[in-house]
């Protein structure tokens, strides 16, 4: 068992490896490429155009559901309207560059079309019931700002610079981007997909879901207990509903797994509901389980199942422990395969290393330095957007953020009443340690 563990563990990666290492230079590209004001010029107004257009926005960015809470309030802030902010909090964990070519690679071309549709369909609808039916006041002060939201990490600075110089700083920075920050924001993530993946692949019996595969909302509905709370990013989910779609799950309940799973957690439900409203919680979650399900039952009784399991019989021969082929695993998989374990790797030891030397440098700062404990961040940009908000608090003469102890380091004469006001209207918690 232990060997088909390790067989169906390195297949499939080896299948999806290529594809995610184009997902992140794609994510790399329109992170630095796309001018930031693209992002909240285009939100006002709480009617049908606004939430379209936050969708299309969404839909591509890369961005997991913890990431894309902070970048949500960010837009908010803009002048974003609750109709705009809501479609794009639905429709940006669920989906993403990365993760619609990861999906076209192990689930095929059908999924790959389907899902970014059931995304746009579920923002639009959730975003303007918000715009219709939410709090009339949420818990975000809205402000002009060009700066608030996550999006805008990336070097778009005004100075004077030749064409050629400032594309290849761009390029420079879609490479930083895609290959290391993302790698370190999902790695984990998608490890523990691809492991949990590799693990029902063995363990489950063959067949387990046909049991009562005539019963597909049956499926479906023990898919969204289960993966509705748990945390699971929009690439992790994917080798999850394969290995589940090869013992006998309904294609409708693997598309439910992949759109309800990166789109709610407890986590954000919490988030969510403080910074938004419960009115607007509430309509959040009835959207996505609504959404999910919808989609499903149209893949199993509307569509023709063979579009979405032909796939799954190519890519069964390379993953299931019982039926591999002679041939194996392509050059271009073994290589992206490396290349890809290297990158995780990387990131986890950058990770590991920047925690560290945050540790040792607080030890040398003054007396005027205080340490606070944040609950909720997950991400890359979560650590950025409470940096640079802390650092707007008067009297703050330097602020550092441990993602990985979850410590705000901040250094000056400051009141800590308004350091965690600010990082609580940003939807995390926050607490004085010391």
């Amino acid at each position: 068992m232990v060997a088909g563990y390790f067989n169906s563990l390195y297949a499939m990666v080896c299948e999806m490896a290529p594809y995610l290492l184009l997902g992140f230079l794609f994510a790399g590209l329109l992170h630095a490429f796309v001018p930031n004001q693209v992002y909240a010029r285009h939100l006002a107004g709480n009617g049908w155009g606004a939430a379209f257009k936050a969708a299309m926005i969404g839909i591509p960015l890369p961005l997991c559901s913890c990431g894309v809470i902070p970048t949500t309030v960010g837009l908010r802030k803009s002048g974003a309207s609750e109709a705009a902010s809501t479609s794009f909090l639905i429709s940006t964990p669920q989906t993403g560059i990365d993760s619609i070519i990861a999906t076209y690679s192990l689930l095929g071309l059908p999924f790959a079309i389907v899902r970014p549709i059931v995304a746009l369909v579920t923002a639009i609808t959730g975003g303007k019931l918000v715009g219709m039916l939410g709090n009339r006041k949420s818990n975000v002060d809205i402000k002009t700002a060009d700066d608030d939201c996550c999006c805008n990490e990336h070097p778009h600075n005004h100075e004077a610079h030749s064409p050629a110089s400032s594309f290849l700083k761009r390029l420079i920075e879609a490479l930083r981007y895609g290959f290391i920050e993302m790698a370190q924001d999902i790695g984990k993530w998608l490890v523990i997909g691809l492991l949990i993946a590799a693990a029902i692949t063995v363990i489950v019996p063959d067949g387990f879901f046909a049991s009562f595969a005539d019963r597909p909302v049956l499926n479906m509905a023990v898919v969204l207990v289960i993966a509705a709370p748990m945390y699971i990013c929009a690439t992790g989910s994917i080798p999850i509903a394969l290995s589940l779609m090869l013992k006998g799950m309904s294609p409708g309940a693997a598309l439910v797994l992949l759109m309800a799973g990166p789109a709610s957690n407890v986590a954000s439900i919490l988030v969510i509901g403080k910074v938004f409203g419960r009115r607007s919680l509430v309509i959040y979650l009835l959207t996505i389980v609504i959404g999910a399900i919808a989609g499903g039952m149209v893949i199993d009784y509307l569509l023709p199942t063979e579009w979405f399991t032909g796939h799954m019989v190519m890519t069964q021969s390379c993953c299931h422990p019982d039926c591999c082929t002679t041939d194996g695993p392509s050059w271009l998989g073994i290589i992206s395969t490396f290349a890809l374990a290297a990158m995780l790797i990387g990131g986890f030891v950058a990770k590991r290393i920047e925690s560290k030397h945050n540790k040792k440098n607080q030890q040398t700062i003054t007396n005027m330095k205080k340490e606070y404990k944040v609950g909720g961040m997950m991400c890359g940009h979560c650590k950025a957007n409470v940096e640079r908000n802390i650092a707007t608090v008067a009297g703050v003469k330097n602020v550092t953020v441990d993602l990985p102890g979850g410590v705000a380091y901040v250094e000056g004469d400051h009141n800590p009443d308004d350091v965690i006001a600010l990082v609580q209207s940003l939807g995390y918690t926050c607490r004085l340690q010391s």
